[in-house]
């Protein structure tokens, strides 16, 4: 935190910026940092890589559960020496995963960050706003390329990044209210699951009930079938209903009145049998 310059910054702010093989500092960021991972960050090293979700997650990440919400987060795991370096990093040539490098990275030295806040109508949003991260070994700020907060995120391709990660990014508002308990193990099995093992998940959807409790368009199965982004956006629907959140999937009528014939035969069987006086 102390490299954060303490200023908000808009869409049109401007900085003086450029990373390259030949500055002083190159790969110096690369080092000593945690790195929390997005959903479209697993999705996309794990294709790049071509292994699946689990061998990935298995492989380069930690697991932290944040204490405020007890949502298990994936934290790309850094080599096991006193630097810390990122695996995907070789010297001196840099990333060897870069144009799938995660969103954070592509931000770097931007940061970004979200409010949650209320309008007039009292319908609650999300703001997003950004900041500078100015940490000493940096030198790309004395270079002489111009950009706009919005021209650096095209370059980087940021937008695409942050239009992935919207739905899921709002889940990171979320908090366990005060004296109550967090997250349960299978609903934290089920946040994890939703959020980064693509593969796991889709063998969740294809292999349990859960076609026939939800009411999925065709076209929308027709669709999860071979995008693996449309897949984890059913995931990002599936994590915001399990936690209440919006009623992002609709259950089938048929599921609903089957319930409601259960909890009927429930209260029939366990209400009071009348006895007739003698």
């Amino acid at each position: 935190m102390k490299a954060v310059e303490p200023r908000q910054l808009g869409p049109d702010s401007k900085f003086k910026f450029l990373c390259h093989k030949g500055i002083s500092c190159f790969t110096h960021c690369c080092s000593n940092v945690d790195i929390m991972l997005t959903p479209y960050d697993v999705l996309r090293l794990k294709r790049r890589l071509g292994i699946s979700s689990g061998e990935f997650l298995e492989k380069y990440t930690v697991v932290r559960v944040d204490k405020q919400s007890t949502h298990p987060y994936a934290y790309l795991k850094m080599k096991d020496e006193t630097e810390r370096k990122c695996p995907f990093v070789v010297v001196p040539d840099g990333c060897t995963v870069y144009t799938d490098r995660p969103v954070s990275c592509r931000y770097y030295p931007v940061g970004q960050g979200t409010l949650k806040k209320s309008g007039e109508d009292g319908n609650i949003f999300h703001e997003e706003f950004y900041f500078f991260v100015k940490e000493k070994h940096c030198m790309g700020y004395k270079e002489k390329n111009e950009w706009t907060i919005d021209s650096w995120k095209d370059d980087q391709e940021i937008t695409l990044y942050d239009g992935m990660n919207r739905e899921w990014k709002q889940l990171l508002m979320r908090r366990n209210l005060p004296g109550q308990p967090g997250l349960d193990d299978k609903k934290k099995m089920l946040f994890f699951m939703s959020s980064y093992d693509l593969d796991k998940f889709r063998g969740f959807v294809f292999g349990s009930r859960f076609l026939e409790v939800f009411d999925i368009p065709e076209a929308e199965i027709e669709e999860i079938k071979t995008s693996e982004e449309a897949l984890m956006k059913l995931g990002f629907k599936h994590l915001k209903f399990i936690l209440g959140l919006e009623q992002t999937l609709k259950v089938k009528e048929s599921v609903l009145k089957a319930r409601e014939a259960q909890a009927r035969a429930a209260r029939t069987k366990d209400s009071p049998k009348e006895t007739k006086p003698e």
